[in-house]
């Protein structure tokens, strides 16, 4: 056995959700976190089981939001005798904080932490990134805010930012009065490289991280400290999609193994927590109760509001092939119907357009039950437009929302838009082209198809919009519930516009932010879906260059244009 196997290591394990870490942030805000169906408890529960069957202890650093949403989760950790610290309260980086808003951040998440163990909170590790030389002043920082130790300082290449490195080990000269503990790195020819764990453990050859460990081990009188995620031990997490190829390999590459390299450290080596080693005890503490400001209810609940005074809305919800969206919405559609219960009584109706997955199931699971929500199915695939039509017919509503099951569009959103569905409104469509909307991660061919589409629309229609393709809208039941469409699928979607613009309707845009699809992937026929919107575009222009009073040019059926 080497002299580093003979002493105690300091293992540190990040307490987070597969959906709140900095590869998928880019894709998940923090304010979408509520959507997504946690694994967290799953994930701590296999972890602290494999602490256990090898007799280990850890320092699990979680962010104060989880512990805020599950204390359950947090305080099983400490009761098995591990130590819980902080990596603040929202997963961020220290750029994306202000000084002051990085010592609230600490502060807020110690206090969360430690309301749900009931015990003293003495560590703490940045989120996302790491401390670089000119960052020290972040450790005064964590000294007021009652930290005392930090462990967000990192060895990797040939220096920090300033030419100064850390130490190697655990650096007790208690300088501005808070023990740091950087991560293990192995040191060659002047150029060090991390070999903790983590990303590092994932992505290197694990043979030639088990040998530059053991080096470092023994050649180091400190412990190393070594560290990985709950999530990579759940190698069937959902897969984000519309990554860059970098981060899908940062995330997703390796997990099927990261459990048995973990293991092989726990096997042969001796871990403690980040406290025990450098004998710190933490008190009992009491802080006042969470107050849950945006938890979210179901969608069939309803403030106390008198009945006759809401506005009836039903929301209209195609899904095809969405199995793995359906939860996902289900918690958007809850969130939607928290903020707005005071002003409008929700029916919802989703329309499964003849799924070859789960999506029919999902759904009776998820709103099967509810009062106020009805699932259609069409046997077969017809489209998402004529989804649309069938969810106009099963409404008895005047107000109809349609929205993506993907939630591309934040379902939230709807109401800023049900406002300005006045009595001579018959249509409010989503603008993301709108000088006031915007577009987040979206690619680059589907920008280019909507944005060319749209500008032609703009040519031959009398409302002069930014966006005409959106799926995303406020409909007059009274305007749609009898209208016929040539297109089903996607051309569909402009095709409704088409002919309430034709009819003379007014049509109001309402600027939104369209994001990319995370979970599951795009149903769109790209070349069938250009080849129809030409072909009705150019309908359209031939019945513009007619003369007007012209049975052609008069006539709703924009289908017989030739």
């Amino acid at each position: 056995m080497s002299s580093g196997q003979n002493r105690s290591h300091i293992l540190t394990v990040h307490l987070e959700d597969y959906f709140q870490v900095g590869p998928l942030s880019a894709a998940i805000p923090q304010r979408h976190w509520l959507r997504f169906e946690s694994r967290v408890a799953q994930n701590v529960e296999t972890t602290l089981d494999l602490l256990d069957r090898y007799n280990q202890k850890a320092t699990f650093f979680t962010v104060g939001w989880i512990a805020d949403k599950m204390p359950d989760v947090v305080r099983e950790v400490a009761r098995r005798g591990h130590e819980v610290a902080s990596k603040g309260y929202f997963h961020r980086s220290l750029e994306q904080m202000s000084r002051s808003e990085f010592e609230a951040d600490a502060l807020q998440s110690r206090i969360a932490i430690e309301r749900a163990t009931g015990e003293e909170v003495l560590g703490y590790r940045i989120a996302r990134g790491w401390f670089a030389e000119k960052d020290m002043w972040a450790l005064e920082a964590l000294e007021r805010a009652g930290y005392r130790y930090d462990s967000s300082l990192r060895r990797l290449g040939f220096s920090l930012k300033s030419g100064k490195q850390p130490p190697a080990g655990a650096d007790r000269r208690q300088a501005r009065n808070i023990v740091e503990l950087p991560l293990a790195s192995w040191r060659f020819a002047g150029f060090d490289l991390p070999i903790s764990g983590g990303n590092y453990l994932r992505q290197l050859p694990a043979e030639f991280v088990r040998q530059r460990f053991a080096e470092s081990a023994a050649r180091s009188s400190d412990p190393l400290v070594f560290y990985f995620h709950v999530w990579e031990l759940d190698p069937a997490q959902p897969r984000i999609s519309g990554l860059p190829m970098m981060k899908r390999i940062r995330q997703y590459r390796n997990l099927e193994t990261m459990g048995e390299r973990v293991e092989s450290y726990l096997a042969n080596y001796k871990f403690d927590t980040a406290a025990n080693y450098l004998r710190l005890d933490a008190k009992p503490v009491t802080h006042a109760p969470a107050v849950q400001a945006d938890a979210a209810m179901p969608v069939s609940a309803h403030a106390a509001a008198d009945a006759d005074q809401l506005l009836p809305v039903t929301v209209i919800v195609p899904c095809y092939n969405e199995e793995q969206s359906i939860s996902y919405l289900g918690r958007s559609l809850d969130h939607f119907a928290a903020q707005t219960a005071d002003k409008y009584k929700l029916s919802f109706v989703f329309v499964d357009d003849g799924s070859k997955d789960k999506t029919l199931e999902g759904l009776q699971r998820q709103f099967g039950g509810r009062s106020n929500c009805q699932i259609v199915q069409h046997p077969q695939n017809r489209g998402i437009a004529a989804a649309c039509l069938t969810g106009f017919a099963a409404a008895r509503d005047e107000v109809l929302c349609v929205i993506d099951a993907d939630c591309t569009f934040d379902p939230s959103h709807l109401a800023t838009m049900i406002p300005l569905l006045k009595d001579d409104v018959a249509l409010v469509t989503a603008s993301p082209y709108h000088r006031d909307g915007g577009v987040m991660n979206v690619p680059a061919w589907r920008l280019l198809l909507s944005r060319g589409a749209s500008q032609l629309y703009r040519y031959v229609l009398s409302n002069k919009l930014a966006s005409y393709t959106a799926c995303f809208r406020i409909y007059r039941r009274s305007a749609v519930v009898n209208m016929r469409l040539q297109h089903s699928g996607f051309t569909g979607i402009a095709e409704i516009l088409v002919r309430l613009d034709r009819a003379g309707a007014k049509i109001v845009e309402c600027p939104a932010v369209l994001e990319a699809r995370v979970l599951g992937i795009s149903k769109m026929k790209v070349g069938r879906t250009i080849t129809e919107h030409a072909g009705l575009l150019s309908r359209l222009a031939v019945l513009r260059a007619l003369p007007a009073g012209s049975v052609k040019a008069d006539t709703a059926d924009i289908g017989k244009a030739r």
